[in-house]
């Protein structure tokens, strides 16, 4: 099986996403088709040994529309070749780039020096040209300047000039028309009308403008047409078969009028339908375009990460610094980072000290001091200092690529909450056109002109446009997952965006997750000779060669404290006891009470304090030298600073909060105390936290599961939603539904009060597209005109139908403005 996502072309509203969606899963093979109106994409599981892309591609365009494969493009370079003297350097040039396999053209230019080569990165590389350059005897140089293209943002904005282009056109045509047409409903205003186009006196000159300024704006919307028949003679309407069918009878309605006041019935000068046509084509195109603006605007924060990547890096080789495209950078590079750039890719520091600001990627405001085995990530912002690094990854491997990937995947996946829309949507179409033509027999029984009926039939198809239906969900979750991203918060998709907001439980793992995940020297006690100071310097000695964490934190504690401690003469593990080491000619014994025990060491002076320390959770070290107990040192997993505040905010929103962990229960007792915890599961094997999770999920809880180890993994996956500390395992992080990039807890509520505020707005679109469009068709099929109410025009029907699809996408966009302190 293997995912893939396409561009769908034609596509215009929710019916069209549905007809695309039905029309690939019916295609042998395939698994699962969603089709996103918002991105215009369609991501289909399939088996490729039953399916392939021409099979979807033809399955797309007998439904009406048409399927791109997603390719990477032919990149163009331009390069200056040093060296050239003759016509014969040029062609020796050209003919060397030729050979290689994957160049599409090679063009050398002696006048300007300049080699201009098209070429398929996925077969060659830019480094292999330079190099096939060099070994022809010549000397080729990166031109300054050179521009890399966003070719689908310039598509977009072509997309969008040419709709802007046909919306003038249509407004130019559609505004006289609807003056001459509706100037005689305002007499009091008396609004100015040529003579030789008085409807009285001159009916035929009356009509053939309207039909003349029409026509312009036919062709304007004429995609209207091309589409709305071709899908409804493939037997799946969309909206566009809405707008032409009703603005097509409205049109061809006029034409029939004119043609009977050439003949001399001069009645039907009253009778034109023209600036209904005109003027609803004009308020469905603006309200197109409106749409396609600010659905572009859904999209910034996948913009604002493409932006963070820098074209170009400085890399050391042999001493030199070479400033070469982004793409020719390698894994073991060496590459300098000058104060105020760009890191390039991702790597770890060799050199240097400096401060990184890494809040596009994190949402972390505060900078990161970064020195010698720091890590760096693509896309951050170097501070004051000058920094090597070496590269770690490159390309697509690197975080601020995943990242981009992962908003770009979730940005694409439906929620659950859009089926609703889906299901509808795929039926809307059809039900209004009989609703349109029960409607319009019922007016012409009870002895309704013609041009009234006609009035009904053409709003009705108006005014049911399920544009704002379909725009509703899509649109919701564009924004939410992009403003997740730029809060540090990766969503991985509509399916979690959406659970998350159900969350009443949450499971926190102790180590590494509620705690820093190493233990630190937190106390000391000195009972014989020594001073506290020289007990630990003793013990730090000895510990020297430890690998203990216990061991490890003694020895930091003594680092921290500015203490220069020797090598111990002498050192000899006792398994699961401690140590016996020789420091300066003394016998000191660190380890256990066991190790105390069998040593004969007296340590009933330390019994009180070490039952306290105990009981706050503390794992104890006793050290004695010489036979004689000296100190008693504890070490523990200190709490994050942000795990209390965390706690707080996640029961302020009303969840409930457990801590899971493997250590006995004084500990696990000790630091839930800390942090206000309530709910404590301690002695919890690795292999059973998935299973803790599930009796949880039994008692009817909807648990999200927040943890950074490989043993955390089974738990994230069985947890509705698995949130992942970004600085945790990769293993963890790929296990998880929710990606806290920061490592901070607090995002555990962040993510939960955007998810509620998404879901909210999700739901504000859907109950107005849906009463929209339950009110706005009995309205239209003259529901009210029946109890002596008024009769809905066409050209208001448009003007509604327009700013419904764009008020639900101005809606969605206000999530942009969502705040932390204010929204939880």
């Amino acid at each position: 099986m293997i995912d893939q996502t396409y561009k769908v072309t034609g596509m215009t509203c929710a019916s069209c996403a549905a007809h695309a969606e039905k029309a690939a899963a019916r295609v042998e093979g395939v698994i699962k088709s969603d089709v996103n109106i918002a991105t215009e994409k369609i991501s289909v599981r399939f088996d490729e040994n039953k399916t392939s892309f021409a099979q979807l591609k033809r399955a797309i365009e007998d439904a009406g529309y048409g399927l791109l494969e997603e390719k990477s493009p032919v990149k163009k370079v331009e390069l200056a070749v040093d060296g050239m003297t003759c016509a014969s350097c040029s062609a020796a040039v050209e003919r060397a780039v030729k050979k290689l396999n994957g160049i599409k053209t090679a063009s050398v230019n002696l006048t300007t020096n300049r080699a201009a080569v098209e070429y398929d990165p996925a077969k060659v590389k830019l480094s292999e040209i330079k190099a096939a350059i060099v070994d022809a005897g010549y000397t080729p140089r990166d031109i300054e300047g050179e521009a890399v293209r966003d070719l689908e943002r310039e598509q977009r904005q072509r997309v969008l000039k040419n709709m802007r282009t046909r919306l003038i056109i249509a407004i130019i045509f559609s505004a006289p028309i609807l003056y001459i047409a509706m100037s005689h409903m305002f007499p009091a205003l008396k609004l100015p009308i040529p003579y030789f186009m008085g409807s009285h006196d001159f009916p035929l000159m009356f009509a053939m403008v309207q039909l003349g300024l029409t026509l312009p704006v036919i062709m304007a919307g004429s995609k209207f047409f091309r589409v709305g028949f071709k899908t409804l003679l493939k037997g799946a309407p969309n909206m566009d078969t809405l707008v032409a069918i009703g603005t097509g009878s409205a049109f061809l309605y006029g034409v029939y009028a004119t043609v009977m006041i050439y003949l001399g019935d001069f009645g039907f000068a009253q009778q034109l339908y023209f600036e209904s046509a005109a003027v609803v084509i004009t308020l469905v195109m603006l309200g197109k375009y409106l749409e396609a603006v600010s659905k572009g605007k859904t999209s910034e924060a996948i913009k604002k990460l493409m932006g963070l990547k820098p074209k170009v890096a400085i890399v050391i080789k042999h001493g030199q610094e070479l400033e070469v495209p982004l793409d020719e950078v390698a894994v073991d590079d060496i590459v300098l980072v000058r104060p105020g750039s760009t890191v390039p890719v991702d790597g770890i520091v060799i050199e240097g000290l400096s401060s990184v600001d890494e809040s596009m990627l994190t949402g972390e405001s505060l900078p990161v001091e970064k020195q010698a085995e720091s890590t760096v990530t693509g896309g951050s912002i170097n501070g004051e200092g000058l920094l090597k690094f070496r590269v770690t990854r490159v390309g697509e491997d690197t975080a601020l690529s995943k990242i981009i990937k992962l908003v770009e995947e979730a940005q694409g996946k439906k929620a659950p909450i859009a089926k609703l829309a889906d299901i509808i949507s795929g039926y809307f179409v059809p039900v209004v056109l009989g609703i349109a033509f029960v409607a319009s027999i019922i007016w012409m029984l009870t002895g309704q002109d013609f041009n009234f009926v006609l009035n009904v039939f053409v709003t009705i198809l108006v005014i049911a446009c399920p544009c704002a239906l379909g725009l509703a969900t899509p649109t919701a979750i564009m924004v939410g997952t992009g403003k997740g991203a730029e809060l540090g918060i990766l969503i991985k998709g509509g399916e979690a965006l959406e659970t998350t907001h159900k969350i009443n439980a949450v499971v926190f793992d102790k180590t590494g997750t509620i705690t820093e995940g190493k233990p630190v020297l937190t106390d000391i006690k000195s009972y014989g000779e020594l001073d506290v100071d020289e007990a630990l310097l003793i013990s730090a000695s000895a510990e020297r060669g430890s690998e203990h964490p216990i061991a490890r934190a003694i020895v930091e504690g003594a680092k921290t404290r500015g203490f220069e401690f020797p090598e111990p003469d002498g050192f000899k593990a006792v398994p699961g006891r401690g140590i016996d080491a020789s420091v300066k000619g003394k016998r000191v014994l660190a380890g256990n009470i066991k190790l105390m025990q069998e040593n004969g060491i007296d340590t009933s002076m330390a019994d009180k304090d070490a039952k306290a320390l105990s009981g706050a959770g503390r794992t104890l070290m006793y050290i004695a030298v010489n036979g004689k107990l000296e100190a008693l040192m504890a070490a523990a997993d200190t709490v994050k600073p942000s795990s209390k505040a965390a706690v707080a905010k996640l029961k302020s929103l009303g969840v409930k909060v457990f801590m899971i962990t493997g250590d006995n229960k004084n500990t696990a007792m000790a630091i839930a105390k800390e942090v206000e915890i309530d709910n404590v599961l301690a002695d919890v094997l690795p292999g059973d936290k998935a299973s803790e999770v599930k009796k949880l999920q039994e008692s009817r809880h909807k648990v999200a599961m927040v943890g950074d180890g490989i043993n955390d993994a089974p738990a994230l996956v069985q947890a509705d939603v698995g949130m992942a500390i970004g600085t945790g395992t990769d293993v963890a992080v790929e296990s998880a539904d929710v990606v806290l990039m920061r490592g901070d807890l607090k995002e555990v509520s962040t993510a939960i009060a955007l998810s509620r505020a998404t879901i909210r707005n999700i739901r504000q679109n859907l109950f107005w597209a849906f009463i929209y469009n339950l009110a706005g068709i009995p309205l239209a099929a003259g529901v009210l005109f029946a109890f002596g109410g008024p009769l809905l025009n066409p050209i208001f029907a448009g003007a509604a139908m327009a700013l419904s699809s764009v008020s639900v996408v101005t809606n969605a966009l206000r999530l942009k403005r969502f705040k932390i302190k204010k929204d939880i």
